[in-house]
């Protein structure tokens, strides 16, 4: 069994009008810009699909998309917005669940390899890409970069989002590279709705590693979407890994 935490159908049916940034134009347009270009004229497969963020506009704009999603609920939310017949998804786990054919691309957005809580499954997830990748097809991560830099001697959170609506922070445990994200959402009523999700988060040298166990190869690696460089004052980055010809 996987150690990602799963979706509640309460938090999957509200994805997607909490998120609203990202599914904004200005973070999916370069997004999808750069899965097309990955996917060339192959096939695309999206580890953690969720409720179809990326996928569904992917596949509308011709790339033909299989998702593979742990929760049942962002299935079903995804289910609502397109049939299997344009977009098939296996309810699984990304570090293990295999579906039929070769891909050009498989892809892992939005921080969701940290959902899998442990090291050794987070190399699963890589050698499950490589399995599924044409000789020549790429593996691409979006994932943020551990904010460590933040934390002065004896403070153990760190803010991200403080809004009249939502205040979030991360708690962070360097020892064990656990790093649980706390959100307190203010509800219509005036309420406020407390949340929180743990996450394994890893450096981009660990990721290398675990791309070369699964024998893949490091092709670049950028700051955003837009391909900025990707520095140390870098917040995220994309990783693109080939599997060699």
């Amino acid at each position: 069994m996987t150690s990602s935490e799963l979706w509640t159908r309460a938090t999957a049916d509200r994805y997607d009008t909490e998120e609203t940034e990202a599914f904004s134009a200005a973070v999916l347009e370069p997004t999808l810009d750069s899965l097309t270009d990955l996917a060339g004229d192959g096939r695309a497969l999206e580890f953690a699909i969720g409720t179809g963020r990326v996928g569904v506009p992917l596949r509308e704009r011709g790339v033909p998309v299989v998702g593979i999603e742990l929760s049942e609920h962002m299935a079903a939310v995804l289910r609502r917005k397109i049939g299997e017949d344009r977009l098939p998804v296996v309810v699984g786990d990304m570090a293990s669940t295999v579906v039929p054919g070769e891909f050009s691309l498989v892809y892992l957005v939005y921080n969701t390899i940290s959902n899998l809580l442990t090291q050794d499954e987070q190399v699963e997830c890589f050698r499950n890409a490589a399995r599924h990748l044409e000789p020549g097809g790429r593996f691409v991560i979006e994932l943020g970069v551990p904010p460590l830099r933040f934390l002065p001697p004896g403070q153990v959170a760190v803010p991200f989002d403080v809004t009249e609506h939502h205040l979030g922070f991360d708690t962070i445990d360097p020892v064990g590279q656990i790093l649980v994200s706390h959100h307190f959402t203010r509800e219509d009523d005036g309420r406020y709705r407390r949340d929180n999700s743990r996450h394994r988060y890893t450096w981009p040298a660990e990721l290398d590693l675990m791309a070369r166990i699964a024998g893949l190869e490091l092709e670049r690696r950028v700051a955003d979407w837009d391909g900025a460089p990707f520095t140390q004052d870098s917040a995220k980055h994309i990783s693109v890994w080939r599997k060699p010809a």
